[in-house]
């Protein structure tokens, strides 16, 4: 029967599970994002919510408590320095789960699972540069910019100066043929 069986043992005994959960729980800190399993996911969250709580007010009692569930000075300090001031105005529901599939191995339900205000998919995406293209194909823009008018100085220098000699050629034919 399952009576009172209020949470999930993941298939492990007591202190592997503790463990288990500290350590993702170190890991979600630091990286502010994992993939693991839907359950585990589940059960780490009844483990990080209360810490991100205590990391709001910054006390040596709220230290230790943190210290015995996660036991790593690393993670202790990260959370109370960088994420604690970051929640400070939330009141709760500090954690994401995203579903991402099933794992080809054994079709186990994963997620992934983050902290809500260091998300970086959902967040403020950073605006995309937008870079114009030119039609003629290869080379920067610049480079792109600069061939055709060189190009078109090019051709318009001979087309200007023999359309400039021409008249005055016929001008001074015109002035030769005035004086004979």
């Amino acid at each position: 029967m399952r009576h009172n069986k209020n949470f999930n043992h993941l298939g492990r005994k007591t202190a592997h599970r503790r463990a288990m959960l500290s350590n993702m729980a170190c890991s979600l800190i630091e990286h502010k994002r994992i993939t693991t399993t839907v359950a585990k996911a589940k059960a780490l969250r009844s483990v990080v919510e209360p810490l991100v709580t205590r990391s709001k007010e910054d006390t040596t009692h709220s230290r230790r408590v943190a210290f015995s569930v996660l036991g790593s000075k690393y993670a202790v300090t990260e959370l109370f320095r960088a994420v604690g001031p970051k929640v400070a105005t939330r009141q709760g529901g500090y954690t994401r789960i995203i579903r991402t599939g099933n794992r080809l191995g054994d079709n186990a339900e994963m997620c992934m699972m983050e902290l809500v205000d260091f998300n970086e998919v959902y967040g403020m995406e950073p605006k995309k540069k937008r870079s114009r293209r030119s039609r003629r194909g290869a080379g920067s823009t610049e480079a792109a910019a600069d061939a055709p008018v060189t190009a078109e100085v090019v051709e318009e220098t001979p087309a200007a100066e023999a359309t400039e000699e021409t008249p005055a050629a016929e001008a001074g034919a015109s002035e030769e043929e005035n004086k004979d």
